[in-house]
């Protein structure tokens, strides 16, 4: 089990390869090179915005937005609450967020088995590309040794400089971004947990991500964990004990299957956005 607090976490500046600031507080992550390897993220975009040209990736995400509203592609936005599945080799953009935005983000290793390149290893690939070529607009642009310009999406160049291979993307299962509104959908309430209800919003792909909201009543405890696969919990609203210690809004949790169950009690009214990650 790990648990971090946002107002402790290591805090950085990710996407280099795109144009503007994106500050993020990195909360949890998992093992590099594991097929379930992640990071949960809150990132709040800086003075100027940040923008990033339409593009795909080989690893899936989850984004829930904070604060503000996210134009995550053309005449496409997620407002303020909203959830959304971002599946690998799904393209989207343009985005254009907006200074002041505040979105959870979980990208993590999708049901083709390809993992997720850390945030690590892909800053140092763009620190060595910068040394044989410019980003400009989400771009990388180069010349080889015959003086022929090449230009490729930053994400693309920064994975190859790291893995030193091509980037295979597999068959897009999904034609499309995937948003959910969990306001539309209704509380409901736990069989065996008394103060705690659900909002499951989706199961996908063959590997059973899910992801769905739990909300726990003032003084309730939820018994949470004992899942077929890895969890994360991010704490949205309220406050919440866990072996005697109070841990307040954007702390997350990581339990493994073989974690023992975790007592989860409320202070006041407590809410939480939960991942189980793909089983491998």
């Amino acid at each position: 089990m790990k648990i971090s607090e946002a107002a402790n976490a290591d805090s950085g500046v990710v996407g280099t390869m795109r144009e503007g600031v994106l500050a993020q507080k990195f909360l949890l992550k998992g093992k590099d090179g594991s097929p379930n390897n992640y990071l949960l993220n809150v990132g709040r975009t800086g003075t100027g915005g940040w923008a990033a040209p339409r593009h795909k990736h080989n690893f899936d995400q989850i984004r829930y937005v904070l604060k503000g509203n996210y134009p995550y592609g053309k005449d496409q936005v997620m407002p303020e609450g909203t959830v959304a599945y971002f599946p690998e080799s799904v393209y989207y953009g343009p985005q254009d967020r907006p200074e002041g935005l505040e979105m959870m983000v979980c990208q993590f290793g999708g049901a083709s088995g390809q993992g997720y390149l850390s945030v690590t290893q892909r800053e140092a690939a763009n620190d060595r590309l910068k040394k044989k070529g410019e980003f400009k607009g989400g771009l990388f642009t180069w010349r080889d040794e015959e003086g022929n310009q090449h230009t490729q999406d930053g994400f693309e160049a920064c994975f190859e400089e790291a893995m030193g291979r091509k980037l295979a993307y597999a068959p897009p299962r999904f034609g499309d971004v995937i948003l959910m509104d969990p306001a539309n959908f209704s509380w409901i309430a736990d069989a065996h947990q008394a103060g705690v209800a659900h909002k499951w919003l989706g199961s996908f792909t063959e590997r059973e991500l899910r992801v769905g909201l739990t909300q726990i009543a003032a003084g309730a405890t939820f018994r949470a964990g004992e899942q077929p696969a890895l969890e994360v919990m991010f704490l949205s609203r309220g406050s919440v004990t866990v072996q005697g210690r109070t841990y307040g809004r954007h702390t997350a949790f990581e339990l493994l299957p073989e974690d023992p169950h975790l007592e989860v009690t409320a202070a006041g009214e407590a809410e939480f956005l939960r991942l189980i990650m793909p089983k491998f």
